[in-house]
Parts: C-alpha cells; sequence; structure tokens
C-alpha cells in the first residue's frame, strides 16, 4: 500500500467510526420524535436544534465520504491531497455536531471519542492540514489557477462545459459589473445568445424541443451549464435556467398532454421567460400555510392576495403561481394548485397589468444588496383571471400543487448547488490573480503562509462541492437523490459564502469596493442558502425529516 493509499484508508476508517456515531444518533433522535413509529410534529420542534446539527453532520459526512471515494488510481496527486484536506477539515465539523447531538440525547460521548486520538488519525491530520502540506496544496492551488474538482467527461458534456465556459468570459463576465452596479434587468445581449445556445431547454425532453434525452435525465450537463454560467455573473446568467428548470420539471409530473405540448417547447426556447411564485410575505417557506385564494369563475379562477420574492417576474412572460384553489385552510398542502398566470413582460422594476374583465396584476422589484439583474418582486393580483386550461393537471391537477413543486424544486436545489459552485470558482481564481499581483511587506501576496492555507482550504471546499454535485447528479438521472440534492444545496451553498468571504478579505480593502468583482460574488453568494428552500427550512423539514423517518424504516440514507 503506497501513501496516498494509506491516508485514504486512515481516512475512510475515520468516517466510518464516524458514520456509525451518526446512525446511533439519528436512531436515538427518531425515537424521541416519534410515536408508535410515526414521526410528530411537536417533537420535531422540540428537537429542532438537535435535527439542524444531524442535517449538517449529514452534508459534511457525505461530502467527505463522495470526495475520498472518488480518487482513483487516474486521480492527481493534488486531487487527493485536496480530498484528504476537505475530509480531515469535515470530520473535525462533524465531531463538533455529533457530540452536542450526544449531549443533548444523553449518550456517552466515548462512544463517540473511542478512536479520535489515534496515533494514524493524528498522523494524517499533520499531514493533510499541518502548515506545510497547506503550503503545498495552496502552492498546486494556484499553479492549476484553481482548476480544481475536475471531473472526467464524456465527450459530448467536455464540448459543452468548455463552450460555456468560453460564452461566460467573452459575453457574460465583460456586463456583469454594469448589470450589477446600475441594477439593470438581463439585456438581451445576454439572453439571445443564451436562447440560440439552448440553455433554457437543458431540463425538458427533446421531444418537446429541449436538450434532456428523452427516456432518462441529464442532470450532469445542467449542472455543468449552470456552474460555467454562474462564474461569471450568478443573477445575469447562472441563475436563468433555475425557473424553466423547476416548471418543466413541474409539467413533467402533472401537466396534461396538452399542457406539455403547449409549453414545454415555449419554454425551452425561452419564449416566453418564466418565473415561480411560491413564497408569500407571512408565510415564507411554509408552502402548506399559504394563502393566496384562487376562486372559482365561469370558465377559470379568480386570483387574489400577494406573493414576495418573485425572481424575474417583471420580465417573465409566465409565471408559475401555487394558490389555494379550496378555501378549507384546514386541508393545508392539500388545498394547493398551481396555475399558470400568463401576462406581458416588462423591463422595469415595477409594472402593473390590467385585464380586459378588469382583474390586475400589479409588480414591484425589490431592492437587494446583490443578485441584481433578475430582480424579485412583490406581487399583487386583484380579481386576476387564470382559464381552467391553465391549471397544472386540469381538474385532477386540484389540490396537488404542493406535490408538483417540490418534483420541481430537486432539479432547482441541484441547480442551485451548481450556481454555488460557479462563484466559488470565480472567487477562488480572482484570489489567486490578486495574491500573484498583490506586493505586501515586499513580496507577493501567494507568497505568505496564510495566504496559502486560505486558498488551499478554499479549493478543497469547492473541490468538495463539486464532486458531490456530480454524485448527486447521477443519483437525479436515475429518478433518486431528493434528500441528497438538499443536502448538497445546503453544503454549496454555505461553503459559497465561506469561500467569496475568504476571497474578499484576501482583497483587502479593494475587496470591499464595488468595482471589484469579488465584492459582487461575496453578496451574491449570500442569497444562495435564503432561496431555493432556506437552510433551515431545509435541513429541518427535508433533511433531517428524511433522515429520521429512514431510521424508524430501519434503513440508513445518504451514504456515498
Amino acid at each position: 500500500m503506497d501513501e496516498r493509499q494509506h491516508h485514504i484508508a486512515v481516512a475512510g476508517t475515520r468516517l466510518a467510526g464516524l458514520r456509525r456515531a451518526f446512525e446511533r444518533s439519528t436512531h436515538v433522535l427518531a425515537a424521541r420524535c416519534s410515536s408508535k413509529g410515526r414521526l410528530g410534529g411537536r417533537a420535531l420542534d422540540a428537537h429542532q436544534v438537535a435535527s439542524f446539527e444531524l442535517a449538517w453532520a449529514a452534508a459534511d459526512l457525505l461530502a467527505a465520504e463522495t470526495s475520498l471515494a472518488r480518487v482513483d488510481a487516474g486521480s492527481s496527486a493534488l486531487d487527493a491531497q485536496l480530498a484528504l484536506l476537505f475530509a480531515v477539515d469535515a470530520a473535525g465539523a462533524v465531531q463538533a455536531r455529533l457530540e452536542t447531538l450526544f449531549l443533548e440525547l444523553g449518550l456517552p460521548l466515548a462512544e463517540l471519542n473511542g478512536d479520535s486520538d489515534g496515533a494514524a488519525w493524528n498522523a494524517l491530520r499533520q499531514s493533510a492540514a499541518g502548515a506545510q502540506a497547506l503550503a503545498a496544496a495552496g502552492r498546486a492551488v494556484i499553479d492549476v489557477q484553481g482548476e480544481v474538482g475536475v471531473v472526467r467527461l464524456e465527450e459530448a458534456h467536455a464540448l459543452a462545459q468548455d463552450a460555456f465556459r468560453r460564452f461566460t468570459a467573452e459575453v457574460v463576465a465583460p456586463q456583469a459589473e454594469k448589470i450589477h452596479r446600475q441594477n439593470l434587468t438581463v439585456p438581451e445581449s445576454l439572453l439571445q445568445p443564451l436562447r440560440e445556445m439552448g440553455v433554457f431547454g437543458l431540463s425538458i425532453p427533446e421531444q418537446y424541443g429541449g436538450s434532456a434525452p428523452d427516456a432518462r435525465e441529464d442532470a450532469l450537463l445542467m449542472v455543468l451549464v449552470t456552474e460555467a454560467l454562474s462564474e461569471g455573473s450568478l443573477a445575469a446568467a447562472g441563475s436563468l435556467i433555475t425557473r424553466p428548470e423547476i416548471l418543466g420539471r413541474a409539467l413533467l409530473a402533472g401537466g396534461t398532454r396538452e399542457q406539455q405540448a403547449h409549453w414545454l417547447p415555449r419554454l425551452a426556447a425561452g419564449d416566453p421567460l418564466c418565473a415561480i411564485a411560491i413564497t408569500e410575505p407571512d408565510h415564507g417557506s411554509d408552502v402548506a400555510g399559504l394563502t393566496l385564494r384562487a376562486t372559482r369563475a365561469e370558465g377559470g379562477w379568480r386570483l387574489d392576495g400577494a406573493k414576495t420574492w418573485c425572481t424575474f417576474a417583471g420580465k417573465a412572460g409566465l409565471l408559475m403561481v401555487v394558490a389555494r384553489t379550496d378555501p378549507d385552510r384546514s386541508l393545508g398542502h392539500k388545498g394547493l394548485s398551481v396555475l399558470l398566470v400568463e401576462k406581458p413582460s416588462f423591463d422595469s422594476h415595477d409594472f402593473e397589468y390590467r385585464q380586459g374583465g378588469g382583474g390586475a396584476l400589479a409588480g414591484r422589484a425589490i431592492a437587494t444588496i446583490g443578485y441584481r439583474g433578475m430582480h424579485s418582486f412583490d406581487l399583487q393580483f386583484d380579481d386576476f383571471f387564470v382559464p381552467d386550461a391553465n391549471v397544472l393537471g386540469g381538474e385532477a391537477g386540484l389540490g396537488k400543487g404542493f406535490y408538483f413543486t417540490m418534483a420541481g424544486m430537486v432539479g432547482g436545489r441541484m441547480q442551485t448547488a451548481a450556481r454555488a459552485c460557479g462563484v466559488m470558482r470565480a472567487a477562488l481564481r480572482a484570489s489567486i490573480r490578486h495574491g500573484q499581483d498583490r506586493h505586501v511587506f515586499g513580496q507577493r501576496l501567494v507568497d505568505f503562509p496564510l495566504t496559502l492555507a486560505k486558498l488551499a482550504r478554499m479549493g478543497a471546499r469547492l473541490a468538495a462541492c463539486r464532486q458531490l454535485a456530480v454524485h448527486v447528479a447521477a443519483l437525479v438521472d436515475r429518478g433518486e437523490g431528493r434528500m441528497e440534492a438538499s443536502l448538497v444545496k445546503l453544503l454549496a451553498c454555505r461553503s459559497a459564502e465561506m469561500v467569496t468571504r475568504e476571497a474578499l478579505q484576501l482583497h483587502g480593502g479593494m475587496g470591499y469596493a464595488e468595482e471589484s468583482a469579488v465584492s459582487r460574488y461575496f453578496v451574491d453568494a449570500r442569497v444562495l442558502s435564503i432561496f431555493e428552500g432556506a437552510e433551515e427550512t431545509l435541513a429541518l423539514k427535508v433533511v433531517a425529516r428524511s433522515l429520521l423517518e429512514g431510521a424508524l424504516a430501519g434503513g440508513t440514507q445518504a451514504q456515498a
């Protein structure tokens, strides 16, 4: 066994021990939150802190396991170096979270700490994350200019990645600062070439004019393209795919044949552009509590109420609106349906559209610190008419809006993780360039050990998130991975905050100036943990609940 294999074996042993402790705490927490084999809402709420720690332990542990599992004979020395660095750091984070869980659940810490001080593990910690190791890893990250976590791709995927990276460098990046600083709407100079490149049809089957295979999904292509575009601009390019991704999946899951034939080719062509209207002022991520009222009328429905944080609602010509079609509030999510609302496209930051019959829809863009270009809107529906033909799934789709929306969200969360990776890649590469050019105290910034350590950890985190995104994309392509998609979103979005924070810090005062791209990366990254499922809701209502249900069923989940 060579040194690399030995180190991977030691890391694997440590992660396996943490996995056993994780499963132990999962089963005990599941028992605390259940009665007669079923989870209880009040008990889950009473254990939110423990559930949150459990979800984050799952994310870190899965990422570390996946990173190590993807190191093989064909991996570069840097691939292995960064995988081991992330595994060591992640193991420390998982250890801390499990200690919190064990204490909360009254479990003996000795059961968790049995091999934490082993000589082999401590030697690996020094070898992978000691000062000399970090300096070597940092220099290696610089040598490849931040091209870490490289995935071996088939020719079609490699060509697509290369094409969109070139487009980003030549077309997106030169416009990104102006769009951000002047708070512009995404211009046609970006939208039209992206339409021509087929970017809006990545998740739509070929039979409907998209590029996804008819018999299966191609989540990997969506991940690669999204990451490439997000490197140039999160709001003006990388996020354009999210909305057709969500609506396209919802149509495929629940739309009638007529709706699929009518809307999917149009979405794939990017005409109309679309937006998703779910969140309401008083409910946030609580989809089951939504109150936007849809009242039956002759030939359709009348919408009354408000939505908020509806991204791209002004420019969009089609809104996917989740509304309450059954007035019985006790039905919760079972009283919700999806209505497809057609409207004109507006470039302005506020609009008002009045229908011939008297209904109205008004929108106002919300001023934000970042994520400028697409703009998120407050919407007000006033007796707005939607025909029966635009109820997703028709009469049979009434009351199923929650399920159609969740079918769309799996892809949206994967896509958001890819966006985070793109922003991280941009921040890391910018930091390397700045560090090579910047001289302080008589030497280049990249020659300082602390700079090298920061770049090493930034590179390790980006590599781990990219590897996990690819792993989960494969699960999604097999019709699996709903919970894992939430895990990779959790990890990648928080990681984007960490990496862009370090990038801004390495730039010093210039990083805080709006003219510096890293200032945009930093404020843009902050939104990633909020939309497509806020971090807390995702951790508690999706990840932890899924893990606990799996424990009650006697199974285990989220392993590489």
